[in-house]
């Protein structure tokens, strides 16, 4: 079922992805025509997102139900993120995103929803002021790391993960900073945090000062206080990240990275 799904219903990004036709059988179809559609999602996405205050961005699974016990932990987080003044983005679907703009509601602030094009339907959840559309991945990826000063991460899938490491490669490689990653949820993430000390790290694929990037907690209250710290002091992760850029610069000069 799923694999018809996405036969009868093809997404931009399956289109950009896909092989080129030669020659193509519409301008609409062909590659500069995608150009001219992408660039219209970034100034979108820039002129909507650009007078937002301090925001950050909370990620998780889309397959949280309302009555498990991390969904309920999103809304608390997102509502102490609201009162104190900080915008709540999410990818705008159901689950840990809905549960991100409730608690940006119930905090009184404003609820981001970037909502992707899926070959399945996919609705805004109800809890969004300020929705966004986007057709390509990597444009709404974009305006999750350029308008947030922090992302905390919920137990999700592929999706989650996707988003955190790419927030930690561009710490690692110097291209944010001053960027708080937490992770919400100790036992859900014990595993991978143990598989990367115990196989990346011992591997030699990572080093120490990259483990250090990643913060880890149970509490909204401490989600919460570790984002104010580090928006009211911007040295706060600058020795942290300077560690982790210090010794990728060495790997790449050394012919290892």
């Amino acid at each position: 079922m799923t694999e018809h799904l996405f036969e009868d219903r093809p997404t931009q990004d399956q289109k950009l992805l896909a092989r080129p036709i030669s020659p193509p059988q519409d301008f609409t179809d062909s590659d500069p025509w995608r150009v001219l559609r992408i660039q219209a999602e970034f100034v979108e996405g820039f002129d909507t997102l650009a007078g937002l205050p301090a925001a950050v961005s909370i990620f998780g699974s889309a397959r949280t139900h309302e009555d498990d016990p991390f969904y309920q932990a999103t809304i608390e987080t997102a509502r102490l993120l609201a009162e104190a003044g900080l915008v709540v983005i999410t990818g705008g679907g159901p689950g840990i995103m809905q549960a991100g703009n409730q608690g940006a509601q119930l905090g009184g602030g404003a609820s981001v929803g970037l909502n992707i094009e899926l070959p399945f339907e996919q609705n805004n959840n109800p809890y969004i002021t300020i929705p966004i559309d986007f057709r390509y991945f990597f444009v709404r990826k974009t305006m999750f790391v350029k308008y947030a000063q922090a992302f905390v991460i919920f137990p999700g899938g592929f999706g989650t993960m996707d988003e955190l490491f790419e927030a930690l490669t561009l710490i690692q490689t110097g291209k944010i900073s001053n960027f708080p990653v937490i992770l919400f949820g100790s036992d859900y993430w014990s595993g991978l945090l143990a598989w990367l000390r115990e196989t990346m790290l011992a591997g030699g694929k990572i080093c120490p000062a990259d483990l250090d990037l990643i913060q880890l907690t149970d509490s909204p209250t401490q989600v919460r206080d570790l984002i104010l710290a580090a928006l009211h002091s911007a040295d706060l992760l600058a020795e942290k990240e300077a560690a982790a850029r210090h010794e990728t610069r060495k790997a790449y000069q050394k012919g290892e990275g």
